[in-house]
């Protein structure tokens, strides 16, 4: 765990990231980031980590889709089948 100290820069308070800490990160220097409050801590996000998780999220979904539908439930609906699940 790497500490800092909270500065003031102009009317704004400013965190220094340890470069350690930038590093594990994949933060890069001029890298926009989001920041947010969550139960009194502070919160920061890469938006750029974010877009690609998205995007693998959404390779992922296209290529189950994808998989799906070369397989077949034997006539079967999936309406069925969750109906059969829930009667036992």
């Amino acid at each position: 765990m790497s500490h800092t100290v909270v500065g003031k820069w102009g009317k704004n308070l400013a965190i220094r990231v340890p470069m350690d800490v930038a590093r594990m990160a994949g933060l890069t220097d001029g890298e926009k980031v989001e920041i947010e409050t969550l139960d009194g801590d502070i919160v920061v996000h890469r938006r750029a980590a974010h877009a690609q998780a998205r995007q693998d999220a959404e390779s992922a979904a296209e290529e189950i889709i994808a998989e799906s539908r070369r397989h077949s439930l034997g006539g079967v609906s999936i309406r069925d089948l969750l109906d059969d699940g829930r009667r036992g």
